[in-house]
């Protein structure tokens, strides 16, 4: 398994401090892992990946006065959805169904008490390293 390169530094740099990515919220540490995972499964090449990301990144500032708040994650999660829909990979209407379904996902809905207490989380969705 490989792993992808990450820039250190310049536009597609993932936010960091003392050299630990940043995350703010718990989805952009899922679209973090989800983005790295899909490469590393050899779902798209890294290059066409950043390539993507830094092409949003810059279309958001051109069309965004300095100092408005962005998201960094906002447009990684868009440069995937760039990169699985451009080669077919995921269909644009599946992408938008599924952010659809999520969205309407209850608060707390990946973190809720289900009552398992015996260390596994059946139907659950997904892993939390137990």
């Amino acid at each position: 398994m490989t792993t992808a390169p990450l820039a250190v530094d310049g536009p597609a740099a993932p936010p960091r401090d003392n050299g630990e990515l940043v995350f703010a919220e718990p989805w952009e540490s899922r679209a973090f892992g989800m983005a790295v995972s899909l490469h590393d499964a050899g779902a798209f090449d890294w290059s066409v990946f950043q390539a993507a990301l830094i092409a949003r990144i810059a279309e958001w500032e051109r069309g965004h006065p300095d100092g408005e708040s962005w998201s960094y994650y906002r447009h990684w999660l868009d440069a995937l959805e760039d990169v699985l829909t451009a080669d077919g990979t995921v269909a644009a209407d599946e992408v938008a169904a599924r952010a659809r379904a999520l969205g309407e996902r209850a608060p707390g809905h990946d973190h809720r008490d289900d009552g398992h207490d015996d260390g596994h989380d059946e139907g659950h969705g997904h892993g939390h390293g137990h």
